[in-house]
């Protein structure tokens, strides 16, 4: 299986896996890494390293993370590159969901961090309201 890494700012991480499990029930396989306030990146970088470690029966990792420049991304590309996972910024929790439950049946990470970014995108949308249009008024003065 593909281990899962979620990392970002704050509680991000923490606050999307709790959200994660409320609607998907825990994640197998998965660790949240939250990059806090009083955080160097050289304390990031350990809770990485850990986290990747935990996960080393997996077969590859992937870890999505908050924003793209970040913190969070810039260190798991610096640990994770090397070792061949996939990192993907600009999470959201329908991508997360979706990627978790679709990775028991995925053995390729690339493959996996592209079908990530396809979700998420198709998830960003905008509420519109789509009045019916009103019945044509047919005027049978003149018959059929």
């Amino acid at each position: 299986m593909i281990g899962l890494i979620v990392t970002g700012h704050g509680h991000f991480a923490t606050g999307l896996t709790s959200a994660l499990n409320l609607i998907a029930g825990p994640a197998e396989h998965y660790v949240a890494v939250d990059f806090n306030e009083s955080d160097s990146t050289d304390d990031l970088a350990a809770h990485l390293e850990e986290a990747m470690n935990s996960l080393s029966d997996c077969s590859s990792i992937l870890v999505l993370s908050d924003l793209a420049g970040g913190s969070p991304f810039k260190v798991s590309v610096e640990l994770g590159f090397p070792r061949g996972y996939e990192v993907v910024a600009g999470t959201n929790l329908g991508m997360l969901i979706e990627i978790n439950l679709v990775r028991s049946f995925m053995d390729d990470v690339h493959m996996l961090a592209k079908q990530a970014i396809t979700v998420g995108k198709d998830q960003v949308q905008v509420f519109e309201n789509k009045v019916p249009a009103a019945p044509a008024d047919d005027d049978f003065s003149d018959g059929i």
